[in-house]
């Protein structure tokens, strides 16, 4: 009777029919994982509680789409193209954000397949080195730097900032250039590769004696491209 109810009306002779029992023990294993993965990928790591639901649910929801799937092709091709549509509709997010996604698809997918054991596997060695490289601070102390200077209208920027830039930095390159406050001052925006990280402060201030006192900005160049 039980197996009745759970049959759908679409099956045939030719489709596999998944046992209750079997859903029920790939969804808890799916749902571990993914809890396992959002603790593993929010170590140490400034995210927001919707991404965190988010990523502990999705294992489970990819599961339940390749389990109901059941080796239909024209069925995958569906599913793909409904998940790209989501991807499409939302926010972007980071690097690290979009990654841990794929990962926590990954784990369902496999899960979906009926390895529980492998995608148990799957989600430690991955989250293990998402945490190994978050304890190594990788790519923290890169020295691509973006900087925003303030200047006055009535201060030439041509080669103005040229000397300093050369004496602190191995690169330099003015990307934009635009006006601000009503057109009383300019916004310089350089890419920028530091000689050393540790004299950012001392850099900082030979630019302020040249830009009036003026705003200063400096940020790793992965703020404004790390999103996918």
């Amino acid at each position: 009777m039980l197996d009745s109810i759970f049959r759908g009306v679409f099956e045939t002779g030719l489709t596999a029919v998944i046992a209750p029992s079997t859903f029920l023990l790939c969804i808890g294993v799916s749902l571990l994982l993914g809890l396992q993965l959002c603790a593993m990928t929010m170590w140490r790591a400034k995210s927001s509680g919707s991404f965190a639901a988010t990523l502990a649910l999705l294992p489970a929801v990819v599961c339940v789409v390749i389990m109901m799937v059941n080796g239909n092709v024209g069925a995958g091709v569906a599913v793909a193209g409904a998940f790209s549509l989501v991807r499409f509709r939302s926010a972007p997010g980071s690097a690290r954000e979009i990654g841990a996604i794929f990962i926590a698809m990954g784990a369902g997918l496999i899960t979906g397949m009926g390895y529980l054991a492998y995608g148990a596997l799957f989600s430690l060695i991955m989250g293990g080195a998402t945490m190994l490289y978050t304890a190594l601070h990788l790519g923290e102390g890169s020295r691509d730097k973006t900087l925003h200077i303030t200047i006055p209208e009535d201060l030439d920027y041509t080669g103005v900032f040229d000397p300093i830039l050369k004496e602190y930095t191995t690169g330099y390159t003015l990307k934009q250039v635009k006006t601000t406050n009503m057109g009383s001052l300019f916004k310089l925006t350089y890419d920028l590769r530091l000689r050393d990280s540790s004299e950012e402060k001392a850099f900082i201030d030979q630019l302020r004696r040249r830009n009036g006192n003026l705003e200063i900005s400096i940020s790793y160049q992965e703020t404004a491209a790390a999103g996918l």
